[in-house]
């Protein structure tokens, strides 16, 4: 693992038109950068670089002898600017409203060309790293092998913009506000039935229901941790996935993007509803042919790309294996010959 390295653009001027000096800071695991093909993993909505090692947020799909596995690949991974991992106060972005997603894609991509990347492998994200993934498709389509968004969606939906205009009023008028909004959103990210199965309507002595300490406990988790403008900006992040630039653009961007698109989606997911993922599926097939959809089935709802790592293995097995496999016959072929 490499320690937090930083990059650093004198002035980036916003969609919105603003001018703002930023810092991306990023990881890397695995194999040097350059000396073996690239994985760029975006995080979610409250995670960080710190995709493997201790606290890391993918250790079981992504490390030694794992799915993504850390000696055939270089992983890299940018902190979404303003995100408070590098607990440089400096480094927050108060002004969280002047960005929108394809800012960020926009920064990675200065990130990128910094680091000399001209060629990734893959581009993997859940949720809003999957959003982020899109994002950077359109902006640069020839640059990513294989783009793959989980749980995730091209677009940010009326019923997710929906949810993050309560989660923007409850941090900025809550008086206990990052307490308040991740007990809200963490009623999104799982399902009643994984409620059900998980509680049982079960007490704790003290006559709380175990399903609200367990809102509690995500409650003063994410306080102790995150810092507000940090949240705000994530939400504001999370709110504005839009690859189009107007009506009507989906198919013509999507179709320029050279990449294999593997969409993988959850079949209870209630953020990135399914149905939205299987309809870009069927309208994108239409006109692109390296396209596949896979689906995660699971009580769990959106969590479930963080839960359900044997489903999810299974579906990325073939493209970061089998391609590997592939390459090692090839090779032996020449040398036969």
């Amino acid at each position: 693992m490499q320690e937090l390295q930083y990059i650093r653009i004198p002035e980036y001027v916003t969609e919105s038109g603003k001018a703002t000096p930023i810092v991306l800071s990023y990881q890397t695991f695995g194999r040097p950068l350059h000396d073996a093909p690239i994985v760029l993993v975006n995080h979610a909505l409250t995670g960080n670089s710190n995709v493997i090692g201790e606290n890391g947020w993918w250790n079981d799909l992504i490390g030694a002898n794992k799915c993504i596995s850390t000696d055939d690949y270089t992983i890299l991974s940018f902190n979404i600017p303003g995100n408070g991992y590098d607990g440089q106060p400096n480094h927050l972005i108060e002004n969280y409203k002047d960005f929108v997603a394809r800012d960020i894609a926009k920064i990675f991509s200065h990130g990128l060309k910094q680091l000399n990347v001209n060629n990734i492998f893959a581009v993997i994200g859940g949720s809003v790293g999957g959003g982020l993934a899109w994002e950077l498709a359109v902006l640069k389509p020839d640059l990513v092998q294989n783009l793959i968004p989980i749980a995730a969606d091209w677009k940010s939906t009326d019923w997710l913009i929906a949810n993050c205009h309560i989660q923007d009023s409850i941090l900025n008028n809550s008086s206990n506000p990052l307490y308040d909004a991740r007990m809200h959103a963490m009623t999104l990210y799982r399902t009643p039935e994984s409620f059900t199965q998980k509680f049982q309507r079960s007490e704790r002595d003290d006559k709380l229901y175990n399903v609200e300490s367990w809102l509690n406990y995500h409650g003063n988790v994410l306080t102790n941790r995150f810092q507000l403008s940090a949240y705000k900006l994530m939400n504001q992040v999370l709110r504005t996935i839009d690859i189009t630039r107007s009506e009507n653009e989906f198919l013509d961007l999507a179709s320029e993007i050279s990449s294999n698109i593997h969409i993988i989606t959850i079949n209870s997911d209630l953020f990135f509803k399914p149905e939205e993922n299987w309809s870009t599926y069927v309208e994108l097939k239409s006109v692109k042919k390296n396209i596949s959809i896979s689906e995660i089935k699971s009580i769990h709802g959106h969590d479930a790309f963080l839960i359900e790592f044997d489903q999810l293995s299974a579906f990325l097995n073939p493209i970061f294996n089998d391609v590997l496999l592939e390459n090692e016959s090839r090779i032996s072929k020449v040398f036969e010959s």
